[in-house]
């Protein structure tokens, strides 16, 4: 009987090793300086979730690479249905890894992570995790050593997706496969916590790991102060227990972070900032890139549980917080679509660092900044911690999209925004903004143009408008996601993603030779127009001076002006 036992025994802790017991590449390297690829990625979780009854791999659809983009939910109780988890009253995790392959420590964090919650049955009833194993798809599979400044694993993946994107500045815009179906999955699941794994570049100090938070100014004020009490501050104490005492992103104000620390205001291309306009408290840590491999991939590991443990506790508050704010900006009447740094709040905050300095280069002969690393300090430093609104709109009882921009719709809905389609076409009184003033980058970024510094001047006016053209009321809990991509003031608009830049140019002209004679009668006819005319000269000298300019005045006073020119097509319905 006891030979029997042995046997069994022997037999039960090979099944355990073989399933919940699987090392990772990572773990199996000596030196801790390996990442998986992605065969071995995907060949992992199918072995170690195949008969797991409290989880699931969901296929999303197709990246960019054709390969299919994939969820891990796991679940204590076995749902996988986000309408009834809700229901329930659960809160949701939901991580993402891989969005920059050569920053994998959270690839490889998670498949420990995964596999050890489900060994040592430490699921919680109260909260469910959704997460993506690796984002950029493509990027893992473009396997090599292109980060200079980076201290391991051995190879890597390449942070360009397949279309060469940075997929992190692609949540608001969804130029690529892997954007739209990451904007849908979101919005379905709804996540009360964003968690995004990253590698840090930059300044060189002791810290191994820093943090990004969604900035509180972005937030619902009473969302935001939750956010800091009950779980930033916690995750920077349970750090510091840990071993990895954390300082948030080093944006240095100056040269080096001594000069100070700059909040990181992150807007809606970034992951943080998307999920801010969903009300979900977003994180995105930062290891230091000149760390160990083995330190960055256990410190990300180390949050991981601290954020789960801390979710745990906070669930049902952090649940209800969210229901209530939701409500309250359905009835809320303004947003702030502008901020700027506010100088006059700092705070500050320990930092430990090394000692910095210039000397000659080696390389130009010209001053360089160098980091003594045998030199460290502890010390306080300043941190920049607030932005204050430099620009609040009133929002409208209603939006109207014309049916023609299929790609603003498409993501509309991606969002679950609601929206309802004009039954027949019709002619409305709208409010609408002429586009008086930009800005334009002078070389690409991510795809596009951007556009900045924008002005406007609102007019009201009856527009035109179709059958199945799309109205999108504003009382509905996606408000923010709805003003801050439809205003075209505000940062990541889709007008400064350069998705109406057609109204931007003129259709109709006029040949000066011919308009000539039309321009001496306009000002023989309208005296107020000549008076205007000459005022307007007398301002301005180069009009004075220039034939085609009074021409080219004149024809934007006549009926023949386009009306449509930089004319923004999204009305506002404000009666």
């Amino acid at each position: 009987m006891r030979a029997t036992i042995t046997i069994w025994s022997v037999f039960l802790i090979l099944t355990l090793n073989n399933v919940f017991g699987q090392q990772i590449p990572f773990e199996r390297d000596p030196e801790h300086n390996t990442t998986v690829t992605y065969n071995e990625l995907q060949n992992y979780y199918q072995e170690l979730l195949k008969d797991q009854k409290q989880a699931k791999i969901i296929d999303l659809g197709k990246t960019d690479i054709g390969k299919p983009l994939q969820l891990i939910v796991l679940s204590k109780d076995a749902d996988f249905d986000p309408q009834s988890i809700k229901r329930k009253g659960k809160a949701v995790l939901f991580m993402n890894n891989g969005i920059h392959p050569g920053e994998p420590e959270g690839i490889d964090a998670s498949m420990m992570f995964v596999r050890d919650l489900l060994k040592q049955n430490k699921l919680s009833s109260e909260v469910v995790i959704c997460m993506i194993p690796v984002y950029n798809i493509a990027g893992m599979i473009n396997r090599g050593t292109t980060r200079a400044n980076q201290n391991g694993p051995n190879a890597y993946g390449f942070r360009g997706s397949g279309q060469n994107y940075d997929l992190n500045r692609d949540f608001i815009k969804a130029d690529t496969r892997n954007a739209m179906l990451f904007n849908e999955v979101f919005s379905t699941w709804d996540p009360d916590v964003f968690f995004d794994t990253h590698t840090s570049n930059g300044a060189d100090y002791q810290h191994i790991m820093t943090l990004i938070a969604t900035h509180p100014d972005k937030l619902h004020p009473k969302l935001g102060g939750y956010m800091k009490e009950r779980f930033t501050n916690r995750i920077y104490q349970e750090m510091e227990k840990k071993g990895y005492p954390m300082v948030p992103y080093v944006d240095s104000k100056g040269e080096t972070p001594e000069t100070g620390l700059v909040s990181f205001l992150d807007g809606a291309r970034y992951s943080t900032g998307y999920a801010a306009l969903h009300h979900t408290i977003g994180y995105m840590p930062e290891t230091h890139m000149w760390k160990p491999y083995k330190e960055r991939v256990e410190s990300t590991y180390a949050l991981m549980g601290i954020l789960h443990e801390n979710l745990k506790k906070e669930a049902k508050d952090l649940v209800k917080l969210r229901r209530q704010i939701k409500h309250e900006l359905v009835h809320q009447k303004e947003f702030p679509i502008q901020w700027e740094l506010d100088t006059t709040k700092i705070e500050q905050i320990p930092f430990l660092g090394f000692k910095s300095g210039h000397k000659i280069s080696e390389v130009s002969g010209q001053q360089r900044l160098f980091y003594d690393r045998e030199k460290p300090f502890s010390s306080s430093i300043p941190h920049y911690y607030s932005y204050k609104e430099t620009l609040r709109i009133e929002k409208p009882k209603a939006y109207i999209v014309p049916q023609a921009y299929e790609k603003v719709i498409q993501l509309l809905k991606a969002n679950r925004v609601d929206m309802q389609q004009l039954k027949q076409d019709t002619v409305i009184d709208a409010q609408m903004y002429y586009i008086r003033d930009y800005r334009t980058a002078n070389r690409p970024y991510e795809g596009h143009y951007p556009h900045s510094a924008v002005e406007v001047e609102a007019v009201n006016r009856k527009q035109a408008y179709f059958k199945g053209d799309w109205i999108i009321p504003t009382d509905q809990v996606s408000i923010r996601y709805i003003v801050e991509t439809l205003e075209p003031q505000d940062t990541d608009s889709f007008f400064n993603w350069n998705f109406f830049d057609a109204i931007l140019s003129q259709k109709e002209y006029f040949s000066g030779y011919i308009f000539e004679d039309y321009a001496a009668e306009m000002l023989k006819k309208d005296k107020d127009l000549k008076r205007s005319f000459e005022e307007a000269k007398s301002n301005d000298g180069k009009l004075k001076e220039s034939a085609a300019a009074q021409l080219q005045w004149l024809y934007q006073r006549s009926p023949f002006y386009e009306k449509t020119f930089n004319l923004y097509p999204v009305a506002r319905i404000v009666d």
